[in-house]
């Protein structure tokens, strides 16, 4: 009797163990990310038509694509990425991508609602030209921008129409260079980081040449826009510069600039 109760007992500590283990093996499972490509379409959510060059970037990694003619896209990703769909006129999505999406052969679909656009009245000034060069060259307005570079230094000081004190404000900035670059990207350096990635994928690069509302780069580094225009200023932009510059030329600016923050850091150190 005492045979047959210690046979039972361990049967069922066996079976015990046994349901431990599967449960332990569908637990870690559930825990692997997967790494590969995902692949999709995107349409118009009003005509349901694919749209062609909408810009897609992976936030995590930094790398980018573009839809094609019939909307589809491939993009590097791994579970937990997120992806930024943006195309002019269109309200930009983030879409977070799963274990199911990643290598999956079926695509897709994502969707794009149109902005409704509000154009503000525009007044234009007619030029009112006399055939005489010196006279008719005055009235054009000409950006007289002036930017400072002090040799020995990677990157110059833009102070925006020449004016009193600006010279001054360039010299402040170049006396005391690592507090001043120091109060600017010491609480950001994560994002940061992400500057070198951004400008080595063409893809990106190609993007930001042609947007002027800053939206990827605020995406990217996560940070919002008056925080974007705080950090270029710091860096001695002008207001002229931030109002006018491509996303790209913002972009080439902020990493100078930190560029020259890192080498600043290091000597102090």
């Amino acid at each position: 009797m005492k045979f047959y109760l210690s046979f039972v007992l361990l049967c069922f500590v066996g079976f015990l163990a046994s349901a431990q283990t599967t449960t332990t093996k569908k637990q870690d499972s559930s825990k692997i990310v997967k790494t590969g490509t995902v692949k999709g379409i995107v349409i118009d959510a009003t005509s349901r038509r694919p749209i062609q060059d909408v810009n897609i970037t992976n936030l995590n990694q930094v790398v980018g694509a573009a839809s094609n003619s019939k909307g589809e896209f491939e993009l590097k990703a791994a579970a937990g990425d997120t992806l930024n769909f943006s195309f002019i006129g269109f309200k930009s999505v983030k879409v977070r991508v799963t274990n199911d999406w990643v290598n999956r052969i079926e695509k897709s679909t994502i969707t794009l609602t149109e902005l409704a656009l509000a154009l503000e009245e525009v007044v234009l000034n007619q030029l009112k030209l006399t055939g005489y060069l010196e006279i008719d060259i005055k009235q054009v307005v000409v950006n007289d921008n002036y930017r400072y570079r002090i040799p020995g230094l990677n990157s110059g000081y833009e102070v925006g129409k020449k004016q009193p004190g600006a010279l001054s404000k360039v010299l402040g900035s170049i006396f005391n260079p690592l507090d001043f670059l120091y109060n600017t990207f010491s609480k950001k350096e994560k994002q940061m980081r992400k500057l070198k990635q951004m400008k080595q994928d063409d893809e990106i690069r190609r993007t930001l040449s042609e947007r002027y509302d800053r939206d990827l780069l605020t995406a990217l580094l996560q940070i919002n826009k008056a925080e974007l225009d705080e950090i270029v200023t710091q860096c001695n932009y002008s207001k002229e510069f931030i109002d006018s510059a491509n996303d790209l030329q913002v972009l080439d600016a902020i990493s100078e600039c930190y560029e020259e923050y890192k080498i600043l850091s290091k000597s102090r150190r």
